[in-house]
């Protein structure tokens, strides 16, 4: 005798995939930020600066562009 799933156990597709839409994003926001501050400490160091000029522009950079990019995508 098998007992039928009660559907409140389980979530509603809809849940489950905003949960890997927003998370997908918080990844992709992480490591693009990471990755534009490695590549700004990398070209700080191949050109011998002493102020991290590249590391706050890339980093400052990319921050913008992925506020404006989380903006467009929260508001569709």
């Amino acid at each position: 005798m098998d007992k039928d799933p009660d559907p409140s156990d389980q979530k509603k597709p809809s849940q489950f995939n905003s949960y890997l839409k927003y998370s997908g994003l918080a990844v992709q926001l992480v490591v693009t930020i990471g990755v534009a501050g490695w590549l700004g400490y990398w070209l700080d160091k191949y050109l011998g600066l002493k102020f991290p000029l590249f590391i706050l522009l890339f980093t400052m950079g990319t921050f913008a562009g992925v506020i404006y990019q989380l903006y467009r995508s929260l508001n569709k």
